[in-house]
């Protein structure tokens, strides 16, 4: 989905143009609204803007000035000059900017639409850069990556969490440098994890696949970001971010900025790879000491996610570690980390096959009583843990036996107790990611029938409900059926008939209350849905 931003002190101009787009392309299009330059660059800082259509000339800074500023932070951003005033000095200066084009406000709505949808498609092709990306970088991209991967998997496995002292912090540096990485040891980083939704297609190259992802994400991010970019052992893509500092304005917020170009890199890998990616990233910079812990924080929360994660990107805000803390001496093997993985995600046969696997070793005749207790308090630290984690430590009969090996007759009923666990588990997991997403949509609903006077654009409701709004209006659609654009005028008709009828107040009043401050836009709205203007239906109330 397309992020649309119509900017003009022109109330009129700008509710006609927002009600024209927001109706146009629902699903592929998201539009929002500013009468001023400022309001327009506070609507850039919250989210991202894939095209701004704006007037030049306006009171403060014009369209020129704020085209400049969003070239700045946002060059991915296509921009449309619509104006009154066919002066060519400013059509001259408009041309010259890069991803620019102009409009007069005379040639109608329909060249608007036309050259908006025109713009979506340049868009959609530029995510279709795969190709001469692979082409122009791939062995510089292979010996890098060769030099890099092991270090940096090293540092997100094993890195110490007490503080860096200034000798370890120049060895540090120097490693980086060593191989090519222009990260700064004394400057805390950002993590990005992504993980691939789409199942691979049999015979497909998983590293062929991550390398064109970290490619594609990489060239995104690099306007605003110096970064290193690795896949680790589990098949996810990793990125350590710094933002690179620039002078001469205030840059947008970084997370901000991660987060908008992350919907990107997953606009451009559905298209160049019809490979569905979800991303989760640290909300804050932590310490290089930290990083160990910060890697593993995002790969609980992927797992924690609601739904299916298609085209999730979760920001993590924890403030921060404490300092100090002593890492934890025992490490789960492999399997029991994948199998792990796979509960957490809600790939139930894959889980069970890693379980009867260990469960069937565990059996084995020839198996030393030491290895047997390995592999099972394993497997039962981590039922335990999933438990306790999912709050289920009343609705699990065998738990508390769970640690005690000796409390069964035998190893076969310990085993038992095993298997009704992790069924359990399995029958929690199904049916509360489905209440979750339930209650995720009834709470926004219920938000909306009672707050219509105030600002439910996309980009408010996500803040609200703590999605990013691409992913929030494609769970709203698969849940409910319709457009979330849609059912929100749908509860403005409703509640509008409800005070025309019930009620003496004037129709730009009731307007006001639906969330309409032009009297004219709710009335044009009114009646393309009803097929009567509000008055006339009142009038029709009051005959019956």
């Amino acid at each position: 989905m397309y992020r649309l931003l119509i900017v003009d002190d022109e109330e009129i101009i700008t509710d006609s143009l927002y009600e024209t787009f927001a109706r146009h392309i629902p699903d592929q299009l998201d539009v929002c609204k500013a009468y001023s330059a400022l309001e327009a660059l506070n609507w850039m800082r919250r989210s991202r803007i894939d095209i701004v259509l704006t007037d030049i000339r306006m009171p403060g800074m014009s369209g020129l000035e704020l085209t400049q500023e969003i070239q700045t932070q946002w060059p991915q951003c296509r921009i449309i000059f619509l104006t009154g005033h066919s002066d060519f000095d400013y059509a001259y200066k408009a041309l010259q900017m890069p991803n620019v084009r102009y409009l007069l406000k005379t040639e109608g709505y329909d060249k608007v639409l036309t050259i908006v949808e025109h713009v979506m498609e340049e868009i959609r092709q530029s995510h279709h850069m795969l190709e001469g990306l692979e082409r122009s970088r791939e062995l510089h991209i292979q010996l890098t990556m060769f030099q890099q991967e092991e270090y940096v998997r090293q540092l997100l496995q094993d890195c110490n969490f007490a503080p860096f002292s200034l000798s370890e912090m120049s060895e540090m540096q120097t490693e980086l440098t060593k191989r090519n990485i222009d990260l700064q040891a004394d400057a805390p980083v950002y993590l990005v994890l992504g993980r691939f939704n789409t199942p691979l297609d049999a015979g497909s190259d998983l590293r062929q696949v991550q390398d064109s992802v970290r490619i594609i994400g990489s060239s995104l991010l690099s306007e605003q970001a110096t970064y290193v970019s690795v896949s680790d052992h589990y098949g996810d893509v990793i990125w350590l971010l710094q933002p690179k500092r620039e002078k001469g304005y205030e840059p947008i917020p970084f997370t901000s900025y991660i987060e908008g170009t992350l919907e990107l890199v997953q606009e451009a890998c559905l298209a160049s790879l019809e490979m569905s990616i979800a991303f989760t990233l640290s909300g804050r910079a932590c310490a290089w000491s930290q990083i160990s812990r910060q890697y593993e924080r995002l790969r609980l929360l992927q797992w924690m996610k609601i739904g299916d994660g298609v085209s999730m990107v979760l920001t993590d805000n924890y403030e921060g570690f404490t300092a100090g803390a002593v890492k934890d001496p025992v490490r789960i093997s492999s399997r029991i980390d994948i199998m792990s993985g796979y509960l957490e995600t809600g790939r139930f046969q894959s889980f069970y096959d890693i379980f009867e696997e260990l469960v069937g070793e565990l059996m084995l005749q020839d198996m030393t009583m030491e290895r047997a207790m390995e592999t099972y308090y394993h497997l039962a630290l981590l039922l335990y843990s999933t438990c306790n984690r999912w709050g289920l430590q009343q609705g699990t009969a065998d738990q508390r036996s769970l640690l005690q090996l000796g409390d069964y007759a035998c190893m076969k009923d310990a085993v038992q107790s095993l298997y009704r666990t992790a069924d359990e588990l399995v029958h929690f997991k199904r049916s509360s990611e489905e209440e979750r997403t339930n209650l995720v949509i009834q709470s926004l609903g219920r938000y909306i029938k009672d707050n219509l006077e105030k600002d439910l654009s996309l980009v408010r409701l996500a803040e609200l409900n703590h999605f990013n709004p691409s992913y929030l209006s494609r769970l709203f659609k698969q849940e409910m059926g319709v457009n979330l654009s849609e059912y929100i005028d749908d509860c403005r008709i409703r509640k509008a008939k409800e005070l025309l009828h019930k009620t003496d107040l004037m129709v730009r009043e009731v307007a006001l209350q639906v969330g309409y401050e032009a009297a004219h836009s709710f009335t044009r709205l009114f009646k393309k849905l009803t097929g009567m203007t509000p008055q006339e239906y009142r009038e029709s109330m009051l005959v019956r």
